[in-house]
């Protein structure tokens, strides 16, 4: 009797001994809060890799769209959130690497987030109207330079990301070309239409206008030429260091468990070398990765200077 007594406190010890956080994380549903409204090329990407969270960690990884502000209002609110492990960003570079040079901000990119994964990055592609009598990279800069001040480029906003890799690319060349900013999609329609001849955008945007003959695709804006889209130049093979990609990526509050960050960490860099994983995201022009928090972080820490000479080229002022 007494042996079956201390059999019966020793599991009932066991049982209430405490369980490391990571492994009892996550024990209700994790919130993703995405800065851009639904159906846009970040929005896919988080639900692509929230669909692989929930499955590989048995509770809902559930989307939150919270546009505006250029997604600032998305990162303040992640970075005033519990660090908890229930309430994670999924980011692109603007909201760490452009947006707080260009606009106050109510969060510190650096100190108030924990890197976690980037699922993917994509380069951006210069597409030139058909009317334009260029046919590479050089014969484009050979034109504008011939016609300083003729020339047009769109953008879906005043310090985009797009609009930041054109006037970098312009400053580099030595170009005299207006930029003229939208709202959205009618950038690369515009382009499509002729009423401008330049425009920096997603893959995705621009080659099934390429195919149709509308535009002319001349080169791609990452350190190397994109899997895509192999016969196009970077434009870093005339301008060394040249490069803007965009990242999308999972941050959490700063404070967040190291335990946590790694285990979410593992299971986007899991997902990211599922082919079908790399399947979904060639379709919207994006590059799986799938990196490390340590590696995320570098990559931040890198691309800082680039980010800092393309607002000063564009000529923005932080408001």
């Amino acid at each position: 009797m007494k042996k079956w007594i201390a059999l019966c406190v020793a599991v009932s010890c066991a049982l209430a001994a405490p369980v490391p956080r990571a492994q009892t994380w996550p024990q209700r549903p994790v919130k993703v809060i995405v800065p851009f409204t639904a159906g846009g090329n970040t929005d896919t990407q988080a639900r692509i890799i929230s669909e692989r969270l929930s499955a590989a960690l048995g509770q809902p990884f559930i989307i939150e769209n919270r546009a505006g502000a250029s997604g600032a209002i998305a990162a303040e609110l992640v970075a005033k959130a519990p660090a908890d492990g229930y309430t994670l960003f999924f980011s692109a570079t603007p909201q760490v690497s452009v947006v707080p040079l260009v606009q106050k901000v109510n969060y510190d990119p650096l100190k108030d987030f924990a890197p976690v994964s980037m699922l993917g990055t994509n380069a951006f592609v210069l597409g030139v109207h058909i009317s334009v009598p260029a046919r590479t990279l050089g014969e484009f800069i050979d034109y504008v330079k011939a016609h300083p001040g003729e020339l047009s480029y769109s953008s879906a906003g005043t310090g985009t990301v797009g609009h930041l890799t054109a006037a970098l690319f312009a400053a580099r060349a030595g170009l005299t070309i207006i930029h003229v900013p939208y709202k959205g999609a009618q950038a690369a329609t515009d382009l499509v239409g002729g009423q401008v001849q330049m425009y920096f955008g997603p893959a995705a945007d621009l080659i099934q206008h390429s195919k149709s003959g509308k535009i002319r695709l001349l080169a791609v804006s990452g350190e190397k030429r994109a899997p895509q889209l192999p016969d196009l130049p970077a434009i870093a093979e005339s301008y060394p260091g040249f490069r803007t990609i965009v990242w999308n990526g999972l941050l959490a509050p700063a404070a967040t468990p190291k335990q946590i960050i790694d285990r979410v960490a593992q299971e986007v860099a899991k997902a990211a070398r599922e082919p079908g994983t790399i399947e979904r995201l060639n379709k919207i022009g994006v590059d799986a990765l799938g990196n490390t928090p340590a590696e995320f972080a570098a990559v931040i820490r890198s691309e800082a200077p680039l980010w800092r000479d393309a607002v000063n080229a564009a000529g923005i002022k932080q408001e």
